[in-house]
């Protein structure tokens, strides 16, 4: 039996966090359809802070997710849909990129559209992408799972995927900017995201052996939900499970150049320094002893530096400006 459900929820800490639950405590198969509302999702062993535009993401109130599984990081709104399939099979033989893509390329190929899986197990639609794919092993458990741009918005997905010039040295692995179009402006005939999601799921039922519309239990939803707080939802996941990195960063005052030193490990600034003529009344190694020790996160950090700084531009360089060399 293959459990097919659609989540109701646009909570990205949710959606992520079932997947987990659904193939390390669960037995059977499944198939399960969400839609996140605004975020940016980062692949398990990417640095978080070198993937996405900080100044975007704060200024849209986006929220940022890790998933378990490895790749790139993508963009969500209502516009995406996301497919997972999870399934048991034989150790050594789990992963099978196009044996999960095989019922979506189906689907879409009964709306029209030719759609073939690229070298990174992408669906290409033309020359453009409409999908990525990644996978998680868990003993002999399997996770595939891939997004599906149906109606996003394409400028806020290369925004908030864009980050600005960073001098970040780490061995984070870094997503592949690629052409993307949205499914929609291919269609022959209209269709809304709702119903593009109900004919997937029925192209799945209506083939895959044993398919079954389901939902989850109470039990099911109480334990996602203690593992979206436990895990998902908490910035040690988010940004501290970012491997290793060091940042310098330059800010330029007039003539005077500071450069800033910075190594964080698990989310925490373990070693900070700055290298210049740091102007005003605040001794350099008061804000070096202020970071270390710092959770790396704009919050944080702002909380840490406020006290420290009287707010003249003309004796500080100033709070805004050390919080963007930061991020």
């Amino acid at each position: 039996m293959m459990r097919c459900i659609i989540s109701e929820t646009g909570d990205p800490y949710f959606n992520l966090a079932s997947e987990e639950y659904l193939l390390k405590e669960y037995r059977g198969d499944v198939f399960l359809l969400y839609r996140n509302d605004k975020s940016l999702v980062i692949g398990k062993h990417q640095n978080a802070m070198a993937e996405i535009n900080h100044a975007f993401v704060l200024r849209r109130q986006l929220r940022v997710a890790r998933r378990i599984s490895g790749g790139g990081a993508v963009y969500h709104d209502r516009g995406n849909l996301n497919f997972t399939f999870i399934t048991t099979g034989e150790e050594g033989k789990l992963v099978d990129y196009g044996t999960h893509a095989r019922p979506v390329i189906q689907a879409l190929g009964n709306l029209g559209l030719e759609v073939r899986q690229g070298k990174r197990h992408e669906l290409l639609l033309g020359n453009k992408k409409i999908s990525g794919m990644a996978s998680h092993v868990f003993k002999n458990r399997v996770l595939h799972h891939g997004t599906l741009l149906f109606k996003t918005d394409l400028e806020a997905l290369e925004n908030a995927l864009t980050p600005e010039a960073r001098n970040y040295e780490d061995r984070a692995v870094r997503s592949i900017r690629s052409d993307v179009t949205n499914i929609a402006d291919h269609l022959s005939d209209a269709m809304d995201i709702e119903g593009f999601r109900n004919h997937l799921l029925g192209h799945v039922l209506n083939t895959i052996d044993g398919a079954v519309r389901s939902r989850y239990s109470q039990e099911e939803i109480d334990a996602i939900r203690r593992l979206r707080l436990s895990r998902y939802a908490t910035r040690e996941w988010i940004y501290g499970y970012s491997p290793r990195y060091r940042l310098t960063r330059e800010i330029r005052r007039g003539i005077d150049k500071i450069v800033i030193h910075m190594m964080v490990e698990k989310g925490v600034i373990r070693e900070f320094s700055i290298e210049g003529v740091f102007g005003g009344r605040t001794p350099i190694r008061h804000l070096e002893e202020a970071l270390v020790g710092t959770f790396h996160d704009q919050e944080t950090i702002r909380q840490r530096l406020s006290p420290l700084f009287t707010g003249d531009p003309e004796e500080e360089p100033g709070l805004e400006a050390l919080m963007a060399a930061l991020f």
